[in-house]
């Protein structure tokens, strides 16, 4: 194995811990529904991946669910609720101060919204400050397992696929880069991402 010439981190569930249900019981409230009436109107409305692609800005989403719900709840108060879900994995932070002071260039590449990335950059200053690149899939306009967002991962690294190293939460997410040539390691906790990285020769005293 190479040693890597840039690392991508995916965001969800790999640098931050978020909830579902706790998203979609804060807008239930806010709309004045259940938490299974707005799950029936996010999925007859395709919301979560029209916003995740782009496809719907975060004002269009808003205007679609207070009419599906006849509710006239204020767009920063569903903005919110929607967002205020997410904590930082306090066990990756030291891997990452690590990287960045050894030199190693890092970036995220992850499938979210612009409402949700503009919350969390907001919110997380581990994200304005490390990540040399951000590819994210409301930007691109295709989500992971996608080939088009993986090359435009590689693209923005600036090296070729086989000196990315990348880690996400889901297996499929994995396998995607795997088939765009990227090296790939699936998330589980830090210590098994860290020994992932020393064996592809990089330096980490965690």
């Amino acid at each position: 194995m190479n040693m890597p010439e840039f690392i991508y981190f995916d965001l969800g569930n790999v640098l931050l811990y978020f909830s579902r249900e706790r998203q979609f019981s804060q807008m239930a409230h806010v709309l004045g529904i259940s938490p299974t009436e707005l799950d029936q109107l996010v999925n007859q409305n395709d919301l979560m991946q029209r916003c995740e692609t782009g496809k719907l800005s975060p004002q269009q989403a808003h205007a679609i669910l207070c009419d599906a719900a006849q509710s006239n709840c204020n767009f920063n108060s569903l903005f919110r609720a929607s967002s205020d879900i997410f904590e930082i994995n306090l066990s990756i932070l030291p891997l990452l101060t690590q990287l960045v002071r050894n030199g190693h260039r890092i970036g995220i590449l992850s499938n979210t919204s612009a409402n949700h990335w503009n919350y969390c950059v907001a919110h997380f200053a581990i994200l304005r400050d490390y990540f040399q690149e951000i590819i994210l899939s409301y930007e691109v306009g295709v989500m992971k397992p996608q080939e088009k967002i993986y090359k435009a991962a590689i693209e923005a690294a600036g090296v070729s696929a086989e000196n990315i190293f990348y880690t996400d939460d889901l297996e499929p997410n994995i396998d995607g880069a795997k088939r765009c040539g990227m090296d790939a390691a699936l998330y589980t906790d830090t210590p098994s991402l860290a020994e992932s990285l020393r064996r592809r020769g990089i330096t980490l005293t965690l």
